[in-house]
């Protein structure tokens, strides 16, 4: 195993202060993505964990941009690929399916621009715009209930 270099301890420093920074935002939207309880976000501490770790992999590309958007990226990423194992869950965004959780998480909770998060999901800008009208009329029909 090779010693840490000057610039290997300062990225485990700049990444330490920036997880120190966001991973409580980041943690809330995997809670919101899996539904979980946020007392025991067991599915959504995984999946930040994958995308923390995948953000650290390639932290030196990715610190000079925005490594906020780069591990919410790589977040979503990961519960589109497992989102169909993420139906329940007890939340207020339970009852939504996977695909219309990610989209109303990223647009409305992120504040992601439309053509962003279709081109994130590699979806049409009106099948997002959909999506989301869809689960904000689902979310607010539940809260009226």
């Amino acid at each position: 195993m090779r010693p840490v270099d000057d610039h290997g301890r300062r990225d485990y420093a700049e990444f330490e202060a920036f997880v120190a920074g966001a991973a409580g935002r980041l943690l809330h939207v995997a809670v919101l993505l899996t539904a979980e309880p946020e007392d025991e976000p067991f599915a959504a501490r995984r999946l930040l964990s994958g995308a923390l770790a995948r953000t650290y992999a390639n932290w030196r590309r990715v610190r000079g941009d925005d490594p906020y958007d780069h591990t919410r990226q790589e977040l979503c990423a990961a519960f589109a690929r497992a989102g169909r194992h993420h139906h329940g869950g007890t939340g207020l965004l339970a009852r939504l399916g996977p695909l219309e959780r990610l989209v109303l998480v990223l647009r409305v909770y992120e504040g992601v621009a439309e053509e962003v998060t279709a081109a994130q999901l590699g979806l049409p800008v009106d099948r997002v715009r959909a999506l989301c009208t869809r689960a904000v009329s689902a979310v607010r029909s539940r809260e009226a209930a």
